[in-house]
């Protein structure tokens, strides 16, 4: 479904990726799991068009969308839950939902995928009308989840889902992340937590300072004695 090849992507003069690749098969939950700055960020805004490579190219469902605008990633099938949420603290719940949606025009189709995001959130249905500025941090997390998930995305990247949130919200959003998979989404997953994204992962790849130096089906790298120490605590 995404493959990405030799990816090089910079911040002015900081060489962010070095060159990686990988591959989300579509069905797939695949996680990113490094350190800070180890990359993982950049790489999901690249993917999503809010970076441009330096070189490299990244491929979805065949086509070569290096370099596309991040509209035309997300009409095309690719959406992110950004870090950090980024909801829109002036608009309502419903307003932020309904932005989600703004390159859809099959009515029907998105009153029905409100009713699925509320089943999901049933807190959202409750606040339709509160700002998106006045929910707890859960709460806007469920909103940043449900926004994306209007635009119908066939791949759904995660950003740091996890972050700020307490244990027991943690807890509850990857529950929301292995249903919304169940449903027939691909995820490309990075998070911090790596005990709990490997958990969920399918298939996983440690990056370290812009390079991927492991990878191997989740289980595997929850076993291993190096990603143990490095970042389980182990």
């Amino acid at each position: 479904m995404l493959k990405i090849e030799d990816l090089h992507v910079y911040y002015g003069g900081i060489h962010a990726l070095k060159g990686i690749g990988f591959d989300v098969k579509a069905g797939q939950v695949v996680t990113l799991i490094g350190a800070n700055g180890a990359g993982k960020s950049t790489t999901l805004r690249t993917i999503c068009g809010l970076l441009k490579p330096r070189r490299g190219s990244i491929t979805f469902e065949g086509k070569n969308i290096t370099g596309w605008q991040t509209n035309a990633i997300v009409k095309g099938g690719t959406t992110m839950v950004p870090e950090g949420r980024k909801i829109f603290a002036n608009l309502t719940v419903q307003e932020n939902l309904m932005a989600g949606a703004y390159q859809r025009s099959d009515t029907s189709e998105i009153q029905k995928d409100l009713d699925w995001i509320f089943s999901l959130f049933p807190r959202l249905q409750e606040r339709l009308a509160q700002k998106g500025g006045t929910l707890s941090g859960g709460e806007q997390q469920m909103l940043a989840i449900g926004r994306a998930l209007m635009s119908r995305p066939r791949l759904l990247m995660f950003d740091e889902p996890s972050l700020g949130l307490a244990p027991v919200l943690v807890e509850e959003v990857f529950r929301i992340i292995r249903h919304i998979h169940s449903e027939g989404t691909t995820i490309l997953l990075v998070e911090q937590n790596a005990f709990a994204a490997l958990k969920v992962a399918d298939y996983a790849y440690v990056l370290e300072t812009g390079r991927i130096i492991l990878a191997g089906k989740g289980q595997e790298l929850l076993d291993n004695e190096e990603v143990k120490k490095a970042y389980l605590g182990g």
